[in-house]
C-alpha cells in the first residue's frame, strides 16, 4: 500500500512507516485514498477479499477518528449504528487475526478498542460533563473540571511452565483448561496484572493462585496486543521452570477445570490458535525440547 494522492502527508522513509504504527492525529482530514475501519460492536467492516476498504468507497456522514498508519497509508475508524447500510463484510477480531498479517491485525485490534473506548468514556465521571477530545492524544478532558481520561491499558501475563521429563526423556510443558472462554482448549497459566506489580510478580501469583506451583525466576520471551479481552489489552509472554520438577498441579476450581504436564514432543491438539501468543510460547517450547 501507498500513500495516496493530492493532501497525503510524508510520514517518513519506507523502513520509518513500514508496518503499523499507532497515532492519534494525522495533521489533516481524511483523505479518499486512506484505510476505513468502520467498526459495529466488536465487529469490523472489510471488503470480500478481506481488506480494509478506503474512506472513498463508504458513504459520506461516518465521524471518523485516527487509529494509526499502516505501510504508511493513514488508517481511521469510525463507529456505525447502522452496519447493513456499508458495502462489505462483518468480521470479528479473532476472525480477521487468523486470516490477517500481524501488523493490520494489530491496526484492527487498535480500531477496536479507540472505538469501544469512546463509546464507553462519552461523560466525566467526576461530573457528568460531556468530554471533549483532546488533540493530538488518545485522550477526553472534562471542559467544567479539567478530568482527563485516556485510553486504558491493561496487562495480562501469560507463562510457559516447564519442568525436566522423567528419566531423561523429553521436557514437560504445563497445559490447563479455562473454566471461561474457549474452554475446549489447551492453554496457558494466564492472568492481568495488579496495580503496582512487577510483570514478574504477576507471573509468580497466578502461577501459585491457579495451578498452586512455584516457579523460579520468569523469562520474558514476547508480547501482543490482544482484542479479544476488551479494549487496550496487552499480554506479555514469559517462560519458567517449575521449581519442584516432582510437583504436580492443584487447579484453582473458578479459574480452572485441569492442568495437565505433557510431553514436549506429545503435546494435545488442541491448542491456542496460531496467530496468539499463547500458541507462539507453546511452540517455542516444544522447538527448544525437539533440539
Amino acid at each position: 500500500m501507498s500513500p495516496g494522492g493530492p493532501g497525503s502527508r510524508d510520514i517518513g522513509s519506507p523502513a520509518e512507516t513500514a508496518g503499523f504504527r499507532p497515532a492519534a492525529d494525522h495533521g489533516r482530514p481524511p483523505h479518499p485514498d486512506d484505510l476505513a475501519l468502520p467498526v459495529a460492536g466488536r465487529r469490523l467492516l472489510t471488503d470480500l477479499d478481506g481488506r480494509f476498504p478506503r474512506i472513498a468507497e463508504l458513504p459520506a456522514g461516518l465521524d471518523w477518528v485516527p487509529v494509526g498508519t499502516l505501510d504508511g497509508v493513514p488508517a481511521w475508524a469510525a463507529e456505525t449504528a447502522d452496519p447493513e447500510a456499508l458495502p462489505g463484510r462483518w468480521r470479528g477480531w479473532r476472525g480477521l487475526a487468523a486470516e490477517l498479517p500481524a501488523a493490520p491485525a494489530d491496526l484492527a485490534g487498535r480500531a477496536l478498542a479507540v472505538i469501544t473506548w469512546r463509546r464507553t468514556h462519552r461523560w466525566c465521571g467526576a461530573c457528568r460533563t460531556e468530554l471533549a477530545d483532546v488533540p493530538g492524544e488518545t485522550a477526553r478532558r472534562c471542559p467544567a473540571c479539567g478530568l482527563t481520561v485516556f485510553l486504558p491499558l491493561s496487562v495480562a501475563v501469560l507463562v510457559a511452565i516447564t519442568r525436566p521429563g522423567p528419566a531423561g526423556g523429553p521436557e514437560e510443558l504445563l497445559l490447563v483448561r479455562h473454566a471461561y472462554g474457549p474452554t475446549g482448549l489447551w492453554a496457558l497459566v494466564a492472568g492481568f496484572v495488579e496495580a503496582g506489580e512487577s510483570l514478574e510478580a504477576a507471573a509468580h501469583r497466578e502461577v501459585a493462585e491457579e495451578v498452586r506451583l512455584t516457579i523460579a525466576r520468569p523469562t520474558y520471551v514476547d508480547s501482543q496486543p490482544w482484542a479479544m479481552s476488551g479494549p487496550g489489552t496487552l499480554l506479555a509472554g514469559f517462560t519458567a521452570t517449575v521449581s519442584d520438577p516432582a510437583a504436580e498441579p492443584v487447579v484453582d476450581p473458578r479459574e480452572l477445570t485441569e492442568a495437565r504436564w505433557f510431553p514436549v514432543d506429545a503435546l494435545p491438539a488442541e491448542l491456542p490458535p496460531a496467530y496468539s501468543l499463547s500458541r507462539w510460547l507453546v511452540d517455542a517450547v516444544a522447538a527448544r525440547g525437539s533440539r
